[in-house]
């Protein structure tokens, strides 16, 4: 029977939606995850997507490897950053493009009321959305990294296991950041191109302005550097950027006297923690904010 025949035959209270047990929850959320999967499996930016991102970076990977090999490089921990910079580079605003067409395709299209309108609860379906939506765009990018890895093990190269371990972390935590970034703009925008314009937004003041013109402005002024360093980790992408660093580099050398501020403020193991905790709690928090002005503004 097909996920939609079975949301059908989900009873349903008086208002439409699914009653709110726990098991009506988790299962109202399970499908609609499965439906959005299916139904980004049938568009065409997914299979752009697995093909130009996962496709050309699984190559690049797997030209790497063979290259370390003759060069004499023996392990994988170089070309796992450069894979993960190029990661942060393209995941974050391709992510944002994608998911702000969630609710505000919908609304658009003229298909909210009926999708609202079947038999699942609210919180399901929103929350199957954004996780359906996270396996996605995650898969690809891992199974991108993992078959690089295993390249690297036929070819007999060592591989970094923690590292490996920890940078798939990394990316499921940068995914779920922007994913709720997305969630909460799509939710609060009314149409797709206001959406799509105000992730284009977002992404360029992550990118430009923390970085660029608010840090060198801080520096021009002469700010201390606590502040300036606390300015620059507020950003995800600074965040996730230098957690990534932080295993290539342990001394975070790259970074120059500011290493100092971080490593003293919260020493190796606590900044990885941060590096994984804090973008989980953006996109959690954002994610959570969007539900909250989907139930206040989108229902009569």
């Amino acid at each position: 029977m097909s996920d939609e025949a079975l949301l059908a035959e989900r009873p349903a209270t008086a208002s439409g939606s699914a009653e709110p047990t726990d098991g009506s929850a988790l299962r109202d959320l399970w499908l609609v995850a499965k439906l959005d999967v299916a139904e980004s499996l049938r568009a065409r930016w997914f299979a752009v997507y697995s093909v130009v991102f996962g496709g050309i970076v699984a190559l690049l990977f797997a030209f790497a490897v063979t290259e370390s090999r003759i060069l004499g490089f023996l392990g994988l921990s170089r070309l796992l950053v450069t894979y993960i910079q190029i990661c942060m580079a393209i995941l974050p605003i391709f992510v944002l493009v994608t998911t702000v067409r969630s609710v505000a395709g919908d609304r658009e299209a003229g298909v909210f009321e009926y999708l609202l309108a079947l038999p699942v609860s609210l919180g399901g379906w929103y929350w199957g959305r954004l996780v359906g939506r996270f396996a996605v765009v995650f898969l690809p990018v891992f199974a991108a990294m993992a078959a690089g890895t295993g390249w690297a093990v036929l070819q007999e190269i060592p591989v970094p296991w923690h590292l490996f371990g920890l940078y798939t972390a990394f990316l499921a935590a940068l995914a779920w950041c922007f994913l709720g970034i997305g969630m909460l703009v799509s939710s609060i925008a009314r149409s797709v191109d206001v959406a799509q314009g105000a992730a284009f937004v977002i992404w360029l003041v992550l990118v430009l302005f923390l970085d660029l013109i608010l840090l060198g402005v801080m520096v021009q002024e002469r700010v201390a550097p606590e502040t300036a360093v606390a300015f620059a980790l507020a950003n995800p992408l600074q965040v996730f950027r230098t957690g990534a660093m932080l295993l290539f580099d342990p001394e975070l050398v790259l970074l120059g006297p500011s290493a100092f501020v971080i490593l003293d403020a919260f020493g190796r193991t606590g900044y990885l923690a941060w590096t994984l905790g804090y973008p989980a709690a953006i996109g959690t928090l954002c994610a959570a904010l969007g539900f909250r002005w989907f139930r206040r503004h989108d229902l009569p």
